[in-house]
């Protein structure tokens, strides 16, 4: 067996400079998109097209001429099909070839800061059963969205998002578009998820959640004003009805930083008629004491 090695190796073709590159090029680029396609349902879908594939060369294989006859039909029609089915994967990967490199990356502070308050106003609105769309920009632009609802550029606070998500806001419906620490636009449209996979056991809400990570890298919170439940949307998939503890746990394996979970609600220990303290004067949302001073 080993004097055949030699021999083996002599008739292998020389590989030059080019050549090592273009292999190089080419196991970066089948990386890189089984990357993005990993844990989608795009997965299934290239299952089996490489099923439809060794069956075709089987088919050759044993001379099965009318499968092989189909096969030639279907495969030029194949291609569009897969564009149409990829074009969420399609999209984002052309947007992350594209990234600029030089655009300004979130810093620590600025990540943790706006990841907290994120989490606070969440926790908060889950509570009082309020409906809310929060999504967090990363390296994708957002302007063609954030273009389409109210600008703000306000300095981002969770008292600032509980306030604009408040029953009979202007603001309450669309989706609030976070940039960095600033509260770029509020009541924007997003795009809804198409994917048949949700069924009809979203709503508009999360399927706008799940339609704005399809297109771009983006991090969306999505309330439920029926049941109060937080659900995290990413990369066209979403996990629904978490805690703000998970919240706070996924958004620092995202983004890579700490993230403190919120504080658990202090019950009080007012007597019936006593007034409020100042740190529960502190704690109060604005449309809180806008509601209880008459």
């Amino acid at each position: 067996m080993a004097f055949l090695l030699p021999s083996i190796f002599n008739r292998l073709p020389q590989l030059s400079p080019a050549a090592v590159v273009d292999i190089l090029i080419l196991a970066f680029v089948i990386y890189h998109v089984l990357l993005i396609v990993r844990g989608t349902r795009s997965t299934q879908i290239l299952l089996g097209v490489g099923l439809l594939v060794l069956v075709y060369y089987a088919a050759l294989w044993g001379r099965l001429q009318t499968i092989q006859w189909l096969l030639d039909k279907i495969f030029p029609y194949l291609v569009f099909a897969l564009i149409v089915l990829f074009q969420g994967e399609i999209r984002r990967m052309l947007a992350k070839i594209g990234r600029n490199p030089f655009s300004t990356p979130f810093s620590s502070l600025e990540m943790r800061h706006a990841a907290e308050d994120v989490v606070m106003a969440a926790a908060t609105l889950s509570s009082k059963q309020i409906g809310a769309l929060i999504v967090l920009e990363r390296d994708t632009g957002l302007r063609t969205f954030t273009e389409s609802g109210i600008p703000l550029q306000a300095q981002l606070s969770h008292d600032l998002l509980i306030s604009i998500f408040q029953r009979g806001s202007p603001l309450h419906d669309g989706a609030v578009i976070i940039r960095k620490e600033k509260v770029v636009a509020g009541s924007c449209f997003l795009p809804l998820s198409v994917n048949p996979i949700w069924g009809t056991q979203l709503g508009t809400r999360h399927r706008a959640a799940i339609g704005i990570t399809e297109e771009t890298d983006a991090v969306a919170i999505a309330v439920s004003d029926e049941t109060g439940g937080i659900s995290l949307a990413i990369s066209g998939s979403i996990e629904l009805n978490i805690s703000p503890e998970r919240l706070a746990q996924r958004l620092s394996e995202i983004f890579q930083q700490p993230v403190s979970p919120p504080p658990p609600p202090m019950p009080s220990q007012r007597t019936p008629g006593e007034a409020p303290s100042a740190f529960e004067e502190r704690s109060r949302t604005p449309f809180d004491r806008m509601t209880v001073r008459k």
